[in-house]
């Protein structure tokens, strides 16, 4: 059967729709690299000369680059992510696309992505974990997926998500722009002079607060 007739499937053709993902998992993350430096901060803060409290910024700032993050699915220093897929019973041998479901933008062509490794478990007795030979597929920056050229015939099917991909979302280019620094002095300021999530009181967002500076960047998701 050709490969373009799964025009409503999860496979490579004329279809837009990638195999989709069943769990992701956070598994490698830069968590000591600073992103806003403390002369930015204490210059937001007006703490000029007042290094005392500089550990307690230091971990605000991580909370806040962090954040950042999540909010925008981007990467500020790369991030390592283990994705699983389903074995889609019957259809070994076929060419297919594994979706990726966070990456990061970038100013050069598939720049972005870094595929670590392309696995599966097979059909022995105990399953073996197998990992897929680098030269059968390849990241494509223009659907955010990695492209197979077939599925293993041996793929255990008693496994539910016996497929899976390791990648790095790399550093994105959006880290350096003002504006994004600028809504995380904001966010962090928040953090700073609100160190408790209660109050008595109902709040209301300020209209050009962190969030209305960083929604223009976050990816439309169609």
């Amino acid at each position: 059967m050709a490969l373009d007739s799964y025009t409503n499937g999860p496979f490579l053709g004329t279809n837009r729709n990638p195999f989709s993902y069943e769990k992701v998992e956070q598994i490698d993350r830069d968590v000591s690299t600073p992103w806003l430096t403390l002369d930015q901060i204490t210059n937001q803060l007006n703490l000029f000369g007042d290094e005392s409290q500089d550990s307690y910024l230091q971990g605000l700032e991580l909370a806040t680059r962090m954040a950042v993050e999540d909010f925008l699915g981007m990467s500020i220093f790369p991030t390592q992510y283990r994705v699983y897929y389903g074995a889609y019973n019957g259809e070994s041998g076929i060419q297919a696309s594994l979706d990726l479901p966070e990456v990061s933008q970038s100013t050069q062509y598939g720049a972005g992505v870094v595929i670590n490794q392309v696995g599966y478990w097979d059909s022995s007795t105990p399953p073996v974990f197998t990992i897929v030979d680098p030269t059968t597929y390849f990241y494509d920056p223009t659907g955010n997926k990695v492209i197979c050229n077939s599925i293993p015939s041996e793929i255990n099917q008693a496994i539910s998500n016996p497929i899976t991909v390791v990648y790095t979302a790399n550093s994105s280019p959006y880290a350096a722009y003002p504006v994004i620094q600028q809504a995380g002095l904001m966010i962090l300021t928040h953090l700073y002079n609100n160190r408790s999530n209660t109050t008595s009181t109902n709040l209301k967002e300020i209209p050009m607060g962190a969030a209305a500076l960083l929604r223009p960047y976050k990816p439309l998701v169609l």
